[in-house]
């Protein structure tokens, strides 16, 4: 039986997920910045928390931690953070409905940023690593240690459905296209996010193939790119450290 999944927002841009798997009744949700959002998405799908998994320390990842980590719930997530009971760091894994949930290190947005790949259900959770069209600021980390985050997440197959943490896709896609004009698939997707959000709905999840065709931030290597920006000579680390700097200052 395939996974239920339940998205939902909180505070002005965030996203939390809730996995739920219906024969076993367990149900994890990935990160708790809001408690009394993520108990209205739990109220409304009429699950019974047995799982969060965090993945990094900033605060609107963890405020509702403590009010939602009640007895017989199990807390994943980096070192650090108050509440984590089962302190995870990358290549670690363990189980959620039967299903392994494989742990990949990410830093660069923060040192200990952790995400989610479930192989078998095809899905990852990315929290402020990778968004659609975009990726995390560097907070803690530098370029190159986030460009080898990320191609960790490249490496994943393409039909990876990938979740994150914000919805930054409508002003991603204006930079995107700054820097990479000329993708036609750059340009019908930025139309698509356009009309989404016009309508009030989400743009996440993304898929994995997608943002590797439209995403500058996996793209350090594409010729286009690196014609526009003047780097044909330079490595991916810089050429992703001067698209990351860019956008910084967009």
């Amino acid at each position: 039986m395939r996974l239920a999944i339940h998205q939902f927002g909180y505070n002005d841009d965030n996203y939390g997920v809730l996995l739920h798997h219906a024969e076993s009744g367990e149900t994890a949700l990935v990160d708790a910045g809001d408690a009394a959002a993520a108990k209205a998405a739990l109220a409304e799908s009429g699950w019974q928390l047995t799982q969060i998994w965090i993945t990094h320390h900033h605060g609107d990842h963890t405020a509702g931690l403590a009010a939602l980590a009640d007895d017989g719930v199990e807390v994943f997530g980096p070192a650090g953070i108050n509440g984590v009971g089962h302190v995870l760091e990358g290549g670690d894994s363990f189980a959620f409905a039967g299903r392994a949930v494989e742990v990949i290190s990410t830093p660069g947005h923060t040192l200990a940023m952790l995400n989610y790949h479930l192989p078998s259900e095809k899905l990852v959770f990315t929290g402020d690593t990778l968004f659609a069209m975009g990726c995390g600021r560097l907070f803690e980390g530098d370029a190159p240690m986030m460009w080898h985050s990320l191609g960790k997440l490249i490496a994943l197959a393409d039909d990876t459905v990938v979740y994150c943490g914000h919805e930054y896709t409508a002003a991603n896609a204006s930079f995107a296209l700054s820097v990479d004009p000329q993708n036609e698939a750059l340009l019908r997707r930025a139309e698509a996010v356009a009309e989404l959000r016009a309508a009030g709905q989400p743009t996440v999840p993304t898929l994995m193939a997608l943002e590797k065709a439209t995403n500058p931030f996996l793209r350090a290597a594409d010729p286009a790119i690196r014609a526009f920006l003047g780097m044909q000579g330079a490595g991916d680390a810089e050429v992703f450290a001067e698209i990351r700097r860019r956008k910084d200052s967009f």
